[in-house]
């Protein structure tokens, strides 16, 4: 079986979509000291569905809000810049790569994943010491890989389920190995790496499966594992360690959260 070099990956992600316009300024905001939030906040207004959606997010149990927030100047002020980026971006990513009917991929399943996996990487970050913003946003493209492989090359990435079928107890990304010499780990990275995401979170994305992971990276692989629930599940959270009352108030908290951010994100 022929494989696919990262370059032609790297080629075609250049293919997909660019984010929007404001999107691409609020990751630029995360290398700059004086950022001017009145400005952002302009620029952001002009989009009205990244705006109402930004705002329902902001309503959300996400936050707990115990008022109404009404416009992105009050929800920059009362949330601050990094939560209203991680927002923001989530909006923009999950509308910039739209459905294509030709792709082997169930979309509203995969973003459900996504989004509970950066839920749940929100929720983990700060028992691994990790920045809850941060890790939401590299939880939500964790998995981004996969949407390039399969939408990138349909026919081809058909072939990785008849791998996985064929080899039992294989995980996705040794079938996408098999079939492609690439899995969605490297080409999530160079997705990552062309949407101008730090660099922290390219790398998060890449060592996301690795034993060794540590860091952000640690966050987003057993955020996944806690999203996909499995045996695999149990040995992540054997791997937190955390008290059984934390792990039942974390459950339930996420799983709140998880059911709001789909319905305003997937619906």
């Amino acid at each position: 079986m022929s494989h696919v070099s990262l370059d032609e990956v790297v080629r075609r992600v250049h293919d997909l979509p660019s984010l929007p316009a404001v999107v691409a300024e609020l990751l630029t905001s995360m290398e700059q000291d004086d950022v001017d939030l009145n400005y952002l906040a302009g620029r952001l207004a002009l989009d009205q569905a990244l705006t109402a959606k930004t705002l329902r997010l902001a309503n959300s149990s996400f936050y707990g809000m115990p008022s109404k927030v009404t416009s992105i100047q009050q929800a920059m002020s009362v949330l601050g810049l990094h939560s209203i980026r991680t927002l923001v971006t989530a909006c923009g990513v999950i509308s910039a790569v739209p459905p294509t009917a030709n792709a082997p991929l169930d979309f509203d399943a995969f973003w459900r994943h996504a989004i509970a996996t950066a839920v749940w990487a929100r929720a983990l970050a700060r028992h691994l010491r990790q920045s809850p913003d941060t890790a939401f946003t590299a939880g939500l493209l964790h998995n981004l890989g996969r949407l390039v492989l399969a939408t990138r090359f349909p026919e081809e990435y058909a072939a990785v389920s008849q791998w996985c079928n064929e080899h039992e107890d294989a995980t996705v990304a040794q079938a996408e190995m098999a079939v492609f010499g690439v899995d969605h780990a490297q080409a999530g990275s160079a997705l990552a790496a062309y949407w101008k995401f730090p660099a922290a979170i390219q790398d998060a994305i890449s060592r996301q499966h690795r034993a060794d992971a540590t860091g952000l990276a640690l966050a987003v692989g057993l955020a996944h594992l806690i999203a996909t629930p499995s045996e695999a599940s149990e040995q992540a959270w054997s791997t937190l360690a955390l008290a059984d009352e934390q792990r039942q108030q974390l459950t339930e908290k996420c799983a709140l959260m998880v059911s709001d951010m789909c319905q305003i994100l997937v619906n």
